[in-house]
């Protein structure tokens, strides 16, 4: 077994006040195919029992890392701790309520080696908070560069894995939402599409009152990232911002009447 075709994958995991679903989380893990990874969780300085959740893992697993911020920071600062810490080739991300199909890790990095490619990501399928599976499957387009995305990101943090070799080491942007989506759009901008691989991997968990699920405040960041992070002029931004609101609507359409057949 060389290490070049089975490298190490780090699972970059933020966590916060998730006693509910972090156990499943870290199982999906650890049920992967693929072995050679470790799960580096980066606590937010929760006030419930995650913490001593994930140490109760540790005993049983080595390969479970944990690390404790010293003030509640947020995601992004939480992400960037885990991948200061991560000692992979490959970085993989996946949310402390989210989950991933035990052959993710095993056909995403196959993937990924047999094209020759830094960035990946994958289809995912919806879960509401109670784990209810939803009829409704993300895209996977073959691939998609910087201009796509500002249209609209069709990736989820879930399902995207990076070879750290290619792209190098970068830290997300500190800011409260969207920095994952402010992530792609800086390795986009600097050459790389990010390919899409045409499987569900993932199950993506939609949590109620969770800060992605307000939509105005959700829309507010996204011009945020147009206008303050990428820097583009008012007319550019108004382009790219009728985009993504007309998928917003269009994907909360298909999202309520997958509730109406549930």
């Amino acid at each position: 077994m060389s290490q070049q075709h089975y490298p190490l994958i780090s699972v970059i995991t933020p966590a916060f006040n998730a006693e509910k679903f972090i156990s499943r989380t870290i199982e999906s893990v650890l049920d992967q195919t693929y072995t050679n990874w470790e799960m580096v969780i980066v606590d937010d300085r929760s006030t419930d029992n995650t913490v001593s959740i994930i140490q109760e893992y540790q005993k049983k697993d080595e390969r479970i890392k944990l690390h404790i911020l010293p003030e509640n920071s947020g995601s992004a600062i939480a992400r960037n701790t885990a991948m200061k810490n991560a000692q992979g080739q490959y970085i993989a991300f996946l949310d402390s309520d989210d989950l991933w199909y035990p052959q993710k890790l095993e056909k995403q990095l196959k993937f990924m080696q047999e094209k020759d490619i830094a960035f990946s990501f994958t289809k995912y399928r919806r879960m509401d908070e109670d784990g209810t599976i939803r009829n409704v499957v993300s895209k996977a387009p073959k691939s998609v560069g910087y201009h796509d995305l500002l249209r609209h990101c069709v990736i989820g943090c879930l399902t995207v894995m990076i070879d750290r070799d290619k792209v190098g080491r970068l830290d997300m942007i500190d800011i409260r939402t969207r920095q994952d989506y402010a992530y792609w759009l800086e390795i986009t901008k600097r050459g790389f599409r990010a390919y899409g691989l045409p499987e569900v991997l993932s199950k993506y968990r939609t949590v109620e009152n969770s800060i992605s699920r307000n939509k105005f405040k959700a829309a507010k960041r996204q011009w945020y990232v147009y206008r303050n992070v990428e820097n583009l002029g008012i007319l550019k931004s108004l382009w790219y911002f009728t985009h993504y609101t007309f998928m917003g609507v269009k994907n909360t359409i298909k999202y309520k009447v997958s509730s109406k057949n549930k």
